[in-house]
């Protein structure tokens, strides 16, 4: 297995008790409450991990341009994060987080055109199943 592989399969371990926890700390808050909380103690470990694994000095290679695309990707992450919570909040947790995931519909579209990423039949298929799943789910 390659360290990348590695890494996502902790991603997604991690991203599915993101989400149940998630619901669960929502029990007494509002969405918007609820996601700002979270996102203060993902500010602190992100902080945290760039000071403990010494990469502050990272941040002198960063560009103009490479700032413009991040704050791009935070204003993104915000949005999804913001609809994302509002989902969880009203229904159940298992079925928005199937809907969420499905976003690797739009990653995969977008990686091709603008990264020009490799379009093998394995991403095909897969895409083809995700896809297929999410027309069951919201298949009335």
């Amino acid at each position: 297995m390659k360290t990348y592989q590695l890494f996502a399969l902790i991603s997604m371990l991690f991203a599915g008790l993101t989400a149940v926890l998630a619901k669960a700390g929502l029990k007494n808050v509002n969405a918007d409450t609820g996601l700002a909380v979270r996102t203060c103690f993902v500010f602190v470990f992100v902080w945290l991990n760039v000071f403990i694994f010494n990469q502050i000095k990272d941040f002198s290679n960063l560009t103009q341009k490479d700032i413009l695309l991040l704050a791009l990707s935070a204003l993104t992450t915000s949005i999804s994060w913001i609809f994302y919570y509002k989902a969880i909040k009203m229904g159940n947790v298992s079925e928005v987080a199937l809907i969420d995931k499905a976003s690797i519909l739009i990653t995969l579209l977008l990686s091709f055109i603008f990264l020009h990423e490799q379009f093998t039949w394995k991403i095909i298929l897969g895409a083809t199943l995700m896809l297929s799943g999410l027309l069951v789910l919201t298949w009335k």
